[in-house]
């Protein structure tokens, strides 16, 4: 088994739909410019009320990459 580094950032993602939703959107985005994504924890979950419902929900997310060698 060889060693491993991981590199951590932290994204946020937003979406009109669904925490789900945002999620997918910020690791999507995250993808097309790094590589070697392995994890992600959701840290942090909010939205905004507009007219007594739910008009947009935002996470921050921990996303963990292997580093080339």
């Amino acid at each position: 088994m060889s060693d491993n580094v991981y590199k951590l950032i932290e994204l946020a993602g937003s979406s009109t739909k669904s925490i789900d939703d945002a999620i997918h959107s910020a690791i999507k985005k995250a993808s097309k410019s790094l590589h070697n994504l392995q994890w992600f924890e959701v840290t942090e979950t909010r939205g905004w009320i507009k007219d007594g419902d739910v008009a947009h929900f935002q996470v921050k997310l921990k996303v963990g990459f292997k580093l080339d060698d």
